[in-house]
């Protein structure tokens, strides 16, 4: 097995998410996959297998478990590929449907990719589980901004969209790990999208992990793309739009992560970044 590190959502490597990519997973099982990842530690590794019709299946799994979809390892993935077998379009069959990537060159020389996620989706959440999930972050109900609502939101992967009403608040992150892991396992909540909103089209963003074994994702694609979706099915920016996150700054590995959001409602989300190898 050829274990590749990358780091995704940033051009260098002290930055962005790292991720690991087996190019070649054909015969690993499910518990030498989990091994490997948990060997490794990073929040995701993603593990590439033939698929038909020339699409390639791809699963994830973090230290602790399998999830269904990553979007930094997707871009790490992808960026990968590209570098051995020549950038263009793929598409991906992982648990959570079908995911189309185009990878290219960067201003910068660098090889960026796009990932379009499933149909996202949103749902309420129950107000006991988001007076649990509050307390757990130890934040309280008027620390947040009432425009942004709290929502489930999916694609690909669910995740609780909070929204803090500043900066100050999201900076501030010390939450009640074992509290917080149990909710997000009980609901099937893969990562928690905590988000400032800067202006119209700019976001920051903090994304505890527990159920992974991961304190804080420094970059989340999946979580950007439900994001993006929340946006739109909540009437929130001007469609169509093009979206800036910014994740990673408080962990001292920034990351930036650009959204296309069409206006179609059913369309998936466009997931834009770069990666480097470590």
């Amino acid at each position: 097995m050829e274990l590749l590190r990358y780091v995704a959502f940033s051009a260098d490597p002290s930055g962005g998410n790292p991720a690991g990519v087996v190019l070649e997973a054909a015969g690993l099982d499910d518990a030498a996959m989990l091994a490997a990842a948990a060997e490794l530690g990073y929040s995701e590794t993603a593990f590439v297998f033939p698929a038909a019709d020339g699409a390639l299946g791809v699963r994830y799994f973090s230290p602790l478990m399998e999830v269904p979809f990553c979007g930094h390892a997707t871009i790490a993935t992808a960026v990968a590929h590209a570098e051995r077998y020549g950038a263009g379009e793929l598409r991906l069959i992982t648990k959570a449907g079908q995911v189309a990537v185009r990878t290219g060159p960067g201003p910068d020389g660098s090889t960026v990719a796009t990932l379009v996620s499933v149909p996202p989706r949103t749902a309420a959440i129950d107000p006991e589980d988001l007076a649990e999930l509050l307390a757990a972050l130890d934040w309280s109900a008027g620390e947040l901004d009432l425009a942004l609502p709290p929502r489930a939101a999916y694609a690909g992967a669910w995740h609780p969209v909070i929204a803090a009403a500043d900066r100050a608040r999201l900076a501030d992150l010390d939450y009640d790990l074992p509290r917080l892991a149990g909710l997000m396992e009980r609901l099937g909540w893969a990562t928690v999208d905590l988000v400032w909103r800067e202006s119209a089209t700019v976001f920051h963003a903090r994304n505890p992990f527990p159920p992974g074994g991961v304190v804080e994702d420094p970059a989340t694609g999946a979580a950007a793309a439900a994001l993006g979706g929340y946006l739109r099915e909540l009437e929130l920016v001007a469609l169509p739009a093009t979206v800036t996150v910014h994740q990673g700054y408080d962990m001292g590995r920034p990351s930036t992560i650009t959204v296309g959001i069409p206006a179609d409602p059913g369309s998936g989300i466009a997931v834009t970044g770069t990666a480097v190898a470590l």
